[in-house]
């Protein structure tokens, strides 16, 4: 007998390097039916490109640059969102023009994540999720 192979989610890496949010981003991803990939660098998100389904970048990172790291993922044609402060249009406009469909603030996602982030994630299965 040959064992089925457990059907997973899109496979989504969470760019992020602080660990309460990685963790908090990638429970939204997991409660939709994806698979959360955890990644702290821009290195790491590069090798991986060819594996994911989508990204979810945390923009104030310490580690990496979060627009460059959108940019890398958007020209991988990966789908993309970001996540970053409220108070920070700017920044969220620039993510925004550097290929994320989308740009929650972290207020947003921590009262309405499953909504709006775990609806993102859900239409990653049937390419809804942008690009």
């Amino acid at each position: 007998m040959t064992a089925r192979p457990v059907a997973t989610g899109p496979r989504v890496a969470v760019l992020a390097d602080d660990l309460i949010w990685a963790a908090r981003l990638s429970e939204i991803v997991r409660r939709a039916g994806g698979e959360p990939v955890r990644l702290a660098s821009a290195a790491l998100l590069r090798a991986a490109l060819g594996t994911l389904d989508g990204c979810v970048v945390d923009l104030t990172a310490r580690s990496y640059d979060g627009l460059m790291a959108v940019n890398i993922a958007a020209m991988a044609h990966v789908p993309t969102v970001a996540v970053g402060q409220h108070d920070a249009a700017e920044e969220r406009r620039a993510a925004r023009d550097a290929g994320a469909a989308h740009v929650y603030a972290y207020r947003t996602l921590f009262e309405h994540g499953d909504r709006d982030l775990g609806g993102w994630v859900a239409g990653l299965r049937g390419g809804e999720a942008g690009r």
